[in-house]
């Protein structure tokens, strides 16, 4: 089994969902039998204590604000050198020939690509680089995020499409093949920006970070309000996009690649 395999079946089995239901399922077990019930209760509470802390603000946003806010936001354009491309890293989709472009792309790459747009505009002198190998079937999320620039008025000469990439490591170094030693301004959202420009430097290139599909504020802190206690789901998800990141940059710096 390749080691692109086995991180992709590895990493989601250690979030919290997954944790604390194989936690939960176990104290089930326990409270049905005759033997060791308290230890059943102790883990049927651990398991729901650790959802509840996993789907409210507080860990969520003390994990994943770090990763978001260690680059700022591209506004001003005055200054940057002579930019020739703004690379766009696709965020995942729904392979399905029934719908169309930009309904296949999830939000995080709707939101990468909106912003590599507006920035393309900015400097329309670039070229947009749309990376992104296939999710399962016969279109890759580069096309379908060509597909969906071309319907929002960019024009297809003016795109070039990385298409062939399983992760953000395989970006890096065939985004390289492309733009050769030209600064690039680097399209990702916040949280994957950290890890992202890291493989895209290692790889000798000087990106500038353009974060985008942001979900925490750079300062300001979660109080104890009403609100704050209540249980969703967004949270969960939120600290399984952390996780991911902090795995992807640990697993990328033992194999010495950042």
């Amino acid at each position: 089994m390749s080691f692109f395999v086995l991180k992709k079946i590895i990493g989601p089995l250690i979030t919290p969902l997954p944790v604390c239901f194989a936690i939960l399922i176990a104290g089930i077990v326990f409270l049905w039998g005759r033997k060791r019930q308290q230890l059943g209760k102790i883990l049927v509470s651990i398991s729901m204590a650790g959802l509840f802390v996993s789907s409210t603000p507080w860990v969520s946003t003390f994990m994943i604000r770090p990763l978001e806010h260690k680059y700022p936001a591209l506004t001003q354009f005055n200054g940057l050198p002579e930019i020739k491309w703004v690379v766009v890293l696709g965020g995942g989709m729904l392979d399905d020939e029934n719908i169309s472009a930009n309904s296949q792309l999830y939000d995080s790459s709707v939101s990468r690509l909106a912003e590599g747009i507006r920035i393309h505009r900015r400097l329309p002198g670039t070229k947009l680089i749309v990376s992104g190998g296939p999710a399962s079937g016969t279109i890759s999320e580069a096309e379908a995020m060509a597909g969906t620039a071309s319907l929002l008025g960019i024009d297809r000469q003016k795109i070039v499409l990385e298409k062939t990439s399983l992760d953000t490591e395989d970006q890096a170094i065939l985004v390289k093949k492309i733009i050769g030693n030209d600064d690039l301004i680097l399209v990702t959202s916040a949280s994957h920006m950290p890890r992202s420009m890291a493989l895209f430097k290692k790889q000798g290139m000087r990106p500038i970070a353009a974060p985008t599909d942001y979900k925490t504020k750079p300062r300001g802190r979660v109080g104890l309000r009403l609100f704050s206690l209540c249980p969703g789901a967004r949270h969960i998800l939120m600290i399984e996009m952390a996780m991911h990141e902090y795995l992807g940059m640990l697993w990328a710096k033992m194999r010495g690649r950042i």
